[in-house]
């Protein structure tokens, strides 16, 4: 008799996007390989602190830390994150072993009584804790009061239907994966809300000695998503990238062309920073190429001046 092989274990967060997620790789996975696929459940930092905005206490970072405890302890062999969480450098002894294809990358409005943003009254309340949410809407509506909104997507939503808020602005990806969709009253255009590095796309982590792991999930890699989510996250980490930073980065693809639009926001200050740069990219390298040149216009733009005023 065989013995029957070792099962990969994915680390997952527990909110309920973050299982979707997990149980959608586990899915792949369990086509690509005869090895059984299992999910281990966490409960991060990040899931814990909600009285604070991330900002003020470490970040995204804190979403991602447990997960890669459980990986470096041989708890699990891969972790599934929404890229966005997942910061600019990994630890040593990490990689991203696949980017997946990118579902819906825009901001979603959530209203019970308001069609659009523009629709809004006056003064309205809207939550997000996302500082590039918070200096793009101030751009546009510079009337509304917007106030913090911490939680996985199912509190966020509650606290909205319980009268706390006019509208809350959440990522249209998660929505549209937990069949939420019709929660969408408005999908905000990245002409005016420029998404976030990563928005959308899922990334698959992993130990940099997991040879086979690495070569199987090969298959779920989708090289444009790929590309372009290497030139947002470039712009983030050369401007020292972080949640205390109200910054947006996001690639677009036309045939060949991959256009990168980059903005910079100031918690305290208003106007926002615009950069773009262009080209035809025909290796991982030249796409990150693309949005350190972006991440430069930025600077030139005036950047690095902001940036000494957002980072305590």
């Amino acid at each position: 008799m065989h013995a029957s092989p070792a099962p990969w274990i994915i680390a997952t967060r527990e909110s309920r996007l973050a299982l979707w997620q997990a149980e959608h790789v586990r899915a792949l996975l369990g086509g690509l390989s005869p090895r059984p696929v299992e999910l281990l459940g966490m409960t991060t930092r990040g899931d814990q602190i909600l009285d604070r905005s991330l900002s003020k206490v470490g970040g995204k970072g804190l979403f991602v830390k447990e997960l890669e405890v459980a990986l470096e302890e041989g708890r699990a062999h891969l972790a599934v994150h929404s890229l966005k969480d997942v910061p600019m450098e990994l630890p040593e002894g990490f990689v991203l072993a696949a980017v997946m294809e990118r579902e819906d990358p825009r901001d979603a409005l959530v209203s019970n009584r308001h069609a659009t943003l523009d629709a809004l009254p006056q003064g309205a309340v809207v939550g997000t804790s996302s500082l590039r949410r918070l200096v793009q809407l101030r751009a546009l509506r510079p009337d509304l009061r917007i106030e913090p909104l911490r939680g996985n997507l199912d509190t966020r939503l509650r606290k909205l239907d319980e009268g706390h808020y006019d509208a809350i602005v959440l990522a249209a990806a998660g929505l549209k994966r937990l069949g939420l969709a019709e929660r969408i009253r408005q999908v905000i255009e990245p002409a005016h809300m420029l998404p976030a590095a990563g928005q959308g796309a899922l990334g698959l982590e992993i130990r940099t000695e997991q040879a086979e792991l690495h070569q199987t999930l090969q298959a779920l890699n989708h090289t444009p998503t790929l590309w372009a989510a290497l030139a947002e996250r470039a712009v983030s980490r050369a401007l020292g990238g972080s949640c205390s930073m109200p910054l947006a980065a996001h690639g677009t693809w036309d045939g060949d062309t991959l256009t990168v639009r980059a903005l910079l926001g100031h918690p305290e200050r208003p106007g926002l920073l615009h950069a773009e740069t262009q080209g035809q990219p025909t290796t991982a390298e030249g796409a990150e190429a693309l949005g350190l040149l972006a991440a430069d216009r930025l600077i030139e733009a005036g950047a690095r001046d902001w940036l000494a005023g957002t980072i305590s």
